[in-house]
């Protein structure tokens, strides 16, 4: 029976730790001219590798993360800047498919799952005459003291987050390299999608979406725990 098996059985247990950046925007409707909003993330990081199907290693990765997102804008006309920090935990659960050496030498790898957050914090700076600004949105239309402003495309600026819990698909692909005696170092580029918003988006509110959208680097560290004794494995 085992010799009539596709897979090669594994169980190794790995952890290790992850550091990166975050480069965010927030996908609004309707739409907010902005950039990029680059902050950290570090977290911790637990995989579980199960099985070797023909030259593909299955994997299952998860995390917990603290990372900061947001969003920054800054107006052509160049009279005033705002930047809102929001702070998350956030915990995927991926499925990882690798191809190439386990224990020594070079894997490549695709990741591809759910990915669950929670904000627990925020702030925002404002920069530039906010007293009497140019609403970017409508170059020839009147001046507005911002922050007063109840209406309109200011709404994001006195809104706080409003659905703290956050959800959304992480996916992406890296390089690992590994050594018997020393670990397993991988770097990888993700893109996460988020599905759920973090204003209000019913009839009487302003905004029907207002969700994260993010690319992020990371650079991770795992020290195995635990190892399937194979010496074919390479």
């Amino acid at each position: 029976m085992a010799s009539a098996q596709v897979g090669e059985y594994r169980s190794d247990l790995a952890i290790g730790v992850n550091g990166g950046i975050v480069m965010n925007t927030v996908s609004f409707s309707p739409k907010i001219q902005q950039s990029m909003l680059i902050g950290p993330e570090v977290g911790l990081t637990v995989r579980y590798t199960c099985e070797k199907y023909f030259a593909m290693v299955c994997a299952l990765q998860t995390e917990v993360n603290f990372s900061r997102q947001g969003w920054k804008e800054q107006p052509e006309n160049g009279q005033y800047a705002y930047q809102r920090n929001m702070n998350y935990i956030h915990i995927p659960f991926m499925a990882r498919l690798g191809f190439g050496r386990e224990r020594k030498g070079a894997m490549g790898y695709i990741i591809l799952g759910p990915q669950l957050g929670f904000c627990i914090g925020e702030t925002d700076t404002r920069t530039g005459n906010w007293g009497d600004a140019i609403n970017p949105y409508d170059p020839e239309g009147p001046t507005i003291n911002v922050p007063q402003s109840p209406e309109g495309p200011w709404q994001q600026y006195n809104l706080g987050v409003e659905k703290k819990f956050e959800y959304g698909i992480v996916g992406g692909g890296g390089i690992e390299f590994s050594h018997p005696k020393v670990g397993h170092f991988a770097l990888d580029g993700r893109y996460f999608f988020g599905l759920s918003d973090i204003f209000n988006n019913g009839k009487k509110d302003y905004f029907g979406r207002s969700a994260n959208s993010s690319i992020v680097v990371k650079l991770s560290y795992f020290f195995d725990v635990k190892k399937t004794k194979n010496n074919k494995i390479k």
